[in-house]
């Protein structure tokens, strides 16, 4: 049985180019939005996180029930557990979540542009000049996010939201107006 049928997928076709360009200027709107208040952005998306965490214990929990003879039990309820307990405090101490958010992704920055580092060298012939790059600018990150810790907890995320809508809704209007000018 296939899960994935490409005909269904391939039958639904791109979106129109009206539906891109207004996601595109949606998209725009909401990272200028995030933009002017970027510890506002943060406490919002941090609650977000901790509504999905919410969300991702309470399945969890069912799950481990529904699907009892499975094995893992115990570990699905302590996962289920501890994803509701982390959404709690998300969602209710936001300034909190912030703090761990962020020490997180400086974590995760720099830690990942140390490994595409050494992968780099690994993979120079195939352009890992380009990966060193990369890893550099994560090392960077990394470091300022860590090295300004816990003062920038409260913007961090915000701006990185606000840049993320900006750079998506950008590329949802390129894409819209490339599809006018093949069409034209």
């Amino acid at each position: 049985m296939t899960v994935f049928d490409r005909s269904s997928v391939e039958a639904l076709g791109p979106p129109s180019l009206w539906v891109c360009a207004l996601l595109g200027i949606v998209m725009i709107a909401a990272g200028v939005l995030a933009l002017t208040d970027i510890v506002f952005a943060t406490i919002i998306s941090v609650k977000l996180i901790g509504l999905t965490a919410i969300a991702a214990g309470g399945f969890e929990i069912f799950h481990a029930f529904w699907t009892k003879g499975w094995g893992g039990f115990l570990w699905q309820i302590l996962l289920g557990a501890a994803y509701l307990a982390m959404g709690l405090i998300l969602l209710t101490q936001p300034i909190s979540g912030a703090l761990i958010l962020t020490s997180l992704l400086g974590a995760l920055l720099f830690a990942s542009g140390v490994v595409r580092g050494i992968l780099s060298f690994a993979h120079w012939q195939q352009n890992g000049w380009m990966m060193l790059i990369s890893a550099s600018f994560a090392v960077f990150a990394g470091l300022m996010i860590l090295f300004d810790f816990p003062a920038s907890s409260l913007w961090v995320l915000g701006l990185l939201l606000g840049i993320d809508l900006l750079s998506h809704g950008f590329a949802w209007l390129l894409y819209a107006f490339g599809s006018v000018r093949r069409t034209a």
